[in-house]
């Protein structure tokens, strides 16, 4: 009942804003706290003529326990002897990924943009014989760059799209230790890896509105992988649908509510050094799914002064509902908050 309620409160305020933008003649604009999406969204605004903007970005993401399908399931039953088919299970994954990003805008239709990140995750892990040990992975991740084009912003409403793709220069062949390994670094799972290891493309396409007291946005997007990488694998796809609504409180504060469809295709192909039965990260049957998201936040924005124009994002996400393929960690809680400074 409570996330049909939370449902109901996006949709309600993002019909009353919209019934105020078909009135109005006065462009979108970014210059509010609500002018920026939540924190967690990216490629979300556009700047004018000669302006750039910098970003810091920290979002922390817990995995804990198992599904299977859309049900929770019992470590037990997935180990060797007890009746599944691998040897070790994960139990816990807890990921901390620091984003920079540049924004710089050669003319008021064309935004461009670049981002890349240093993340580090580790990963608890239960054996079939009661035993327990811990992974570790950290690395910078793919660079990404990208354009956004503005089709048009009038009535307070603004149409952009984005075209961009990444280059592979995360890294796919990240090593650590295992019980088995006999004091050998061994090449770690799929979810372990920091990069993809190709070429991506990330196609988006954004729609933004506001009024004297909401804003709201949505947006498609989708990451396209092309061709397996020197492991002889490609991550799945994604294709998300985000759409939020901001209330501002005041000149400085707004907060917002935020709710994503998310679809992760399968891993297509197999790194040759993975043994599928040893742990269930190392299977590619167990990776892809569906998922809905929401998250609450708030963003500080600085009006005028020396420090006209800074902002500060924070968000709180969870999962509404995880649909996996195979058996997987339980996505928990995401943490994202930002600092966004224009000039």
């Amino acid at each position: 009942m409570n996330k049909l309620i939370y449902a109901i409160i996006l949709m309600a305020s993002t019909l009353v804003c919209a019934q105020n933008t078909i009135k109005d003649s006065i462009k979108w604009t970014g210059n509010r706290p609500d002018g920026h999406a939540p924190i967690s969204v990216m490629g979300d605004h556009t700047h004018g003529k000669g302006e750039f903007m910098f970003s810091y970005r920290l979002m922390s993401m817990n995995m804990e326990e198992l599904k299977r399908g859309s049900n929770n399931e019992e470590f037990a039953n997935v180990l060797m002897p007890n009746g599944g088919e691998y040897m070790v299970t994960p139990t816990k994954m807890p990921m901390h990924m620091h984003m920079i990003g540049f924004m710089y805008a050669p003319s008021n239709k064309i935004t461009l943009m670049a981002m890349t990140n240093y993340t580090t995750m580790e990963m608890d892990h239960l054996t079939g014989s009661g035993g327990t040990f811990t992974t570790e992975s950290s690395g910078f991740g793919d660079l990404k760059l990208a354009m956004l084009y503005k089709f048009f912003n009038k009535n307070r409403q603004q149409l952009h799209g984005q075209i961009g793709f990444s280059l592979p220069t995360g890294t796919i062949d990240n090593k650590d230790e295992t019980p088995a390994s006999m004091g050998n670094e061994v090449v770690l799972p799929y979810p372990m890896q920091i990069g993809s290891g190709t070429y991506d493309s990330e196609l988006g396409l954004t729609y933004l509105a506001q009024c004297d007291a909401f804003s709201f946005g949505s947006q498609l997007k989708g990451v396209i992988r092309f061709g397996d990488n020197d492991n002889n694998y490609s991550l799945g796809n994604r294709y998300s649908f985000s759409n939020w609504a901001a209330f501002k409180a005041t000149d400085w504060l707004s907060f917002s509510a935020r709710l994503e469809g998310l679809i992760v295709d399968e891993i297509d192909g197999a790194n040759p050094d993975l043994n599928p039965m040893m742990v269930i990260t190392a299977d590619t049957r167990n990776s892809g799914g569906t998922y809905i998201n929401s998250g609450l936040g708030f963003n500080l924005y600085v009006p005028k002064g020396t420090l006209k124009n800074m902002r500060f994002g924070f968000e709180f996400a969870t999962p509404l509902l995880q649909k996996v393929e195979g058996v997987q960690l339980k996505q928990k809680e995401t943490i994202t908050l930002g600092l966004q400074y224009a000039f």
